[in-house]
């Protein structure tokens, strides 16, 4: 996961090129991986290997190594607290070491904040998983929604058509 001198990527230059066709997407190394926490079970059967890679293969512009971690919020918290300065536990960071020729990055997911904020916007657990895999993804490559209002609406318009092409509803 993240070294001491990585810090998450909240914020960053936008990638101008327009996400891969479906038909074009890259190769993914993934390494996916679960911390302890209260309802793991149920998260670990929405996150399969082949839908992960699967999701965030189609927000990937060049071929990626990737390492996924969905954590418990002590976890969560911890890692928002030492690279962001934030006390709390965030829904996805990213750490992003390299954006070409291949996509370098950790994505740390914090699966009890995922489920409440499902729930809260009334989405299914998987599409919203779906959704900050692709968010987390994107900003692996430099996106961001942060210096501007309209970077953010370029990210969001990205994340609504990849979200389309895997066959999921608007995020927004």
């Amino acid at each position: 996961m993240p070294g001491a001198e990585r810090k998450a990527r909240v914020a960053g230059a936008p990638r101008k090129a327009a996400p891969a066709p479906a038909a074009a997407l890259p190769g993914l190394d993934l390494s996916l991986q679960f911390g302890d926490f209260a309802g793991l079970a149920r998260h670990r059967a929405i996150l399969t290997r082949a839908r992960v890679s699967r999701w965030m293969r189609q927000a990937l512009q060049h071929p990626g190594e990737i390492a996924v971690r969905i954590v418990g919020e002590d976890e969560g918290r911890a890692l928002n607290a030492q690279y962001r300065a934030k006390d709390y536990a965030t829904n996805v960071l990213t750490f992003d070491y390299a954006q070409a020729p291949v996509v370098m990055a950790d994505l740390v997911l914090c699966g009890p904040v995922v489920e409440r904020e499902a729930h809260a916007q009334g989405k299914a657990l998987a599409d919203h998983y779906a959704h900050l895999l692709v968010h987390g993804t994107l900003h692996a490559q430099g996106w961001d929604h942060e210096t501007s209002e309209a970077d953010a609406l370029a990210m969001e318009t990205a994340e609504i058509l990849l979200m389309g092409g895997l066959g999921l509803p608007n995020p927004y």
